[in-house]
C-alpha cells in the first residue's frame, strides 16, 4: 500500500467517524473497513404494504399508514490496499425491505459513482446517494409493496462464476442478481417485527432530541425528560407525571393511569408506569391491577379464609369453589362451607336486612338473592312484611274489611271498595246523606274532632 493511499484511507475513515453518529458508522477493528447505515427520509404519509401471508395482511390492515421510519440500508465495505488510487472499495449492500433486484440496481449505481470519481475517496458520496436518492432512483412511491426473498435464497458459491440459489423457490432471475445485494430477512413475520421495532426506536429517538412544554408545570424540557402518550400526543415532564401516577397507585386507582388531560382517553403503558414509579410501587400497581381484573371476572371469587384469600375459579355447574391453595370447599354465594343444593342459611335476625335489600334491589340483584336464599323465602318474608305493615299503618273498613291507609285529610273516610263512609277514630259507619253530622253531635265521642290527626 502506497503512503498516499494509506493516508487517504485513514483520513476518509476519520472523516466518516466525525460526520456520522456511532449508530450509523462502525469502523472495523481488524481491517481497513467498516459499516455505514443509510436511513431514508420517507415522504409524509408514506404507506407501506407487505406482500405475503396472514401476518402481512394483519400488518397492512393495522400498521401500513403508521410507519414513519424503515430499517436502514447497510453498506459493508473493505478498502483494498490500492484504494482510492486504483481499485474501488469491496462492498455488500443489505436491507430488509428492498428486494435483491432493487439492491442490485443500487450496487450498479455505486459502481457508476466510483467510475465518475475514480482516484478519489467515494464512501461519503455513496452514503449520501443511498440516503437521499434511493427512493427516486428505484422509482419507489406510496404505497410501496415490499416483497420478501428469504436470506436462504442468497447463498452464493464462491467456486462458480454463476451465482447458485440454494432454494428452489427463487426464480432464475433472482439467482442471477448481483451477489453483493442481500435482503437479510428470513420471513414475513421477521420483517414485520423488524419494521415495527425500528420505527418505534426511531420515533423515540426523535422525541427525545426535541423540546416540549409540560402540560402540567408549563416548563420546557427535552423529550428524554418527558412522557409521551401515543394516542392523544400529550406530553408531560417525568417529574409531574411521576407524582401523578404515584398518587393514583397509592390510592388504589390502578385503572386511572390515564393522560391527566380532562376527558382524555389515552392510558399509560405498563412499561411507562414501571419506568417512572420504580420497582416497589410498580409491584403494588401490578398486584392491584391483577386483583381488579379478577374482580371483573364473574367466575372468579376469593377463598373466604382470611389467611388465604387465593383467587378461585367457580365450578361451572354449581355454586362451589375449591381453593387450590388451602383446599377449602365453600359456597361462592354465602362463602361458608359448601352445602350442596340447599339454599344458603338465612337467620331470623338477618332476614329484615336482606328483605330491605331485596325490596330496594334491581331485577338482576333480586335474582341473585333468590338464587342464594330461595325465591319462596323472599316471597314469604315479603308477605310477613306486608302483614306487619298493614297491621301498623292501616285499618279495615267496618263494612267490607278492606285495608285502608289514611295519608292526610279529615277523619271522615270513604271506602273506595264498598263506597261506605266511616269514622277513622271510632270506626263507626256514617250516614251517607250527611256524614259530618257525626262530628257535630255533642253526644258522640268524636264531637268536634273531624280534623284531628
Amino acid at each position: 500500500m502506497s503512503s498516499e493511499d494509506q493516508d487517504a484511507q485513514e483520513d476518509e475513515l476519520l472523516a466518516l467517524a466525525s460526520i456520522f453518529p456511532k449508530d450509523e458508522f462502525k469502523r472495523s477493528e481488524t481491517s481497513q473497513g467498516g459499516e455505514l447505515q443509510a436511513c431514508l427520509d420517507l415522504p409524509p404519509n408514506f404507506e407501506i404494504l407487505i406482500k405475503g401471508d396472514a401476518a402481512a395482511n394483519f400488518f397492512n390492515e393495522h400498521f401500513h399508514n403508521s410507519i414513519s421510519f424503515l430499517p436502514p440500508i447497510v453498506l459493508h465495505f473493505e478498502l483494498p490496499s490500492d484504494y482510492p488510487s486504483a481499485s474501488p472499495p469491496n462492498f455488500t449492500l443489505s436491507c430488509k425491505w428492498l428486494s435483491p433486484k432493487q439492491l442490485a440496481r443500487l450496487c450498479q449505481h455505486l459502481d457508476d459513482l466510483w467510475v465518475e470519481n475514480a482516484g478519489c475517496v467515494v464512501l461519503f458520496a455513496w452514503t449520501q446517494f443511498l440516503k437521499e436518492e434511493t427512493l427516486e432512483h428505484l422509482c419507489i412511491t406510496s404505497p410501496h409493496e415490499i416483497e420478501v426473498c428469504p436470506i436462504v435464497c442468497q447463498d452464493w458459491s464462491e467456486s462458480s462464476d454463476t451465482a447458485e440459489c440454494s432454494s428452489a423457490a427463487c426464480s432464475l432471475e433472482e439467482a442471477s442478481l448481483d451477489r453483493r445485494a442481500i435482503q437479510d430477512v428470513e420471513s414475513v413475520s421477521a420483517l414485520i417485527k423488524c419494521i415495527l421495532d425500528f420505527n418505534e426506536s426511531q420515533q423515540k429517538k426523535c422525541f427525545e432530541s426535541k423540546s416540549y412544554m409540560c402540560n402540567i408545570c408549563f416548563s420546557e424540557k427535552l423529550g428524554n425528560e418527558c412522557t409521551y402518550f401515543k394516542v392523544c400526543h400529550h406530553v408531560y415532564c417525568n417529574i409531574c407525571i411521576k407524582d401523578y401516577f404515584e398518587i393514583q397507585i397509592q390510592d388504589g386507582q390502578v385503572h386511572s393511569m390515564n393522560c391527566p388531560e380532562p376527558k382524555c382517553p389515552s392510558t399509560a403503558t405498563p412499561a411507562q408506569v414501571k419506568e417512572l414509579v420504580g420497582e416497589e410501587l410498580f409491584s403494588r400497581y401490578d398486584r392491584l391491577l391483577l386483583q381488579s381484573s379478577l374482580d371483573l371476572m364473574p367466575d372468579v371469587v376469593y377463598c373466604p379464609r382470611p389467611s388465604c384469600r387465593t383467587p378461585v375459579v367457580q365450578e361451572p355447574s354449581c355454586n362451589m369453589g375449591i381453593c387450590l391453595s388451602c383446599h377449602y370447599a365453600f359456597c361462592t354465594l354465602c362463602k361458608l362451607a359448601y352445602h350442596g343444593i340447599i339454599h344458603c342459611n338465612l337467620t331470623s335476625e338477618k332476614l329484615p336486612m336482606v328483605l330491605k335489600e331485596y325490596l330496594a334491589a334491581d331485577e338482576k340483584h333480586r335474582r341473585f338473592l333468590e338464587k342464594k336464599y330461595g325465591k319462596k323465602i323472599m316471597y314469604d318474608a315479603m308477605e310477613v312484611e306486608s302483614q306487619d305493615w298493614l297491621k301498623n299503618y292501616s285499618k279495615r273498613c267496618p263494612r267490607c274489611a278492606a285495608h285502608i291507609e289514611k295519608i292526610d285529610g279529615c277523619n271522615k273516610i270513604h271506602c273506595t271498595k264498598c263506597k261506605e263512609f266511616f269514622c277513622w277514630l271510632c270506626m263507626k259507619i256514617l250516614d251517607k246523606t250527611n256524614p259530618y253530622d257525626h262530628y257535630n253531635d255533642s253526644r258522640a265521642t268524636c264531637y268536634g274532632l273531624v280534623m284531628q290527626i
